[in-house]
């Protein structure tokens, strides 16, 4: 079983959140693609800073990018093993300034999520792992592994949810959840896959997703939220898989 080494990828990703960060601190513009959802050069800038580096880096395993053309899309399904990345998860975050952006990278194989990283240009704060391997918080110059709490009986209940797409189903969610768990919640909105990484590191218990996202959007948080000792699963408690006919996740929920 191949992992990647930290210290081949992490400059990796470090180079890409360069190439956003020289868009972030300029004007910019924003197009959008036939989902309406945005998409401006620092999308398509560090998604080239990665495939090509990745190309470079294990010729032999393939790429798949949220901005990779239909011609990737149609081969991806003959791959037992591929590079998943999201080379500016949250863009809509990008576009409102708020820096809860991310670059996703993750390493598929049969179907599941191998290992992760997810990088926060501006937070710069960089996490790393996957279930086999444990997980890892790179920030302020320390490089450290981290663990998910379990909710303590009687203290609230520590939610994150989407900042953009909290939906109605998620509230429904929470409301029901509450009544079972019979305990208080307190929800934190913010964007990409920042939300994963908080309950990676202890931060936060539950996320749970009731909206639409695609694969690209959780496999490397994924990861690393298991590698932390964390869970996602759909809401009927089976795993999500990954290089599926439909690139779309079911509903799901990450817990600590």
């Amino acid at each position: 079983m191949f992992f990647p080494a930290i210290s081949e990828l992490e400059p990796i990703a470090r180079a890409a959140g360069d190439t956003i960060m020289a868009i972030y601190s300029q004007p910019f513009t924003v197009e959008y693609k036939g989902d309406e959802s945005p998409l401006t050069a620092a999308d398509q800038g560090a998604h080239e800073v990665i495939v090509q580096a990745l190309a470079g880096l294990t010729p032999d395993i393939p790429v798949l990018s949220e901005e990779s053309g239909p011609e990737v899309m149609g081969l991806r399904h003959g791959w037992s093993r591929y590079w998943l990345v999201d080379p500016l998860d949250g863009t809509k975050e990008f576009v409102s300034r708020n820096g809860e952006f991310t670059v996703n990278i993750a390493l598929i194989e049969d179907g599941k999520p191998l290992w992760g990283l997810v990088y926060a240009p501006v937070l710069d704060r960089l996490w790393y792992g996957g279930k086999e391997v444990g997980a890892w918080r790179v920030a302020d110059g320390k490089r450290e592994a981290i663990q998910t709490l379990p909710h303590q009986e009687g203290a609230p209940w520590r939610v994150v949810g989407s900042r953009n797409h909290l939906s109605q189903a998620t509230l429904d969610y929470l409301a029901r959840f509450g009544d079972i768990a019979r305990g208080e919640i307190e929800l934190v909105s913010m964007g990409s896959s920042l939300k994963f990484c908080i309950i990676a590191e202890g931060g936060a218990e539950l996320y749970p997703r009731l909206a639409p996202t695609c694969e690209w959007d959780t496999a490397a948080a994924q990861a690393v939220l298991e590698g932390a000792g964390g869970s996602v699963t759909q809401l009927d408690g089976s795993p999500l898989i990954y290089n599926k006919p439909d690139i779309l996740n079911p509903w799901f929920v990450a817990m600590a």
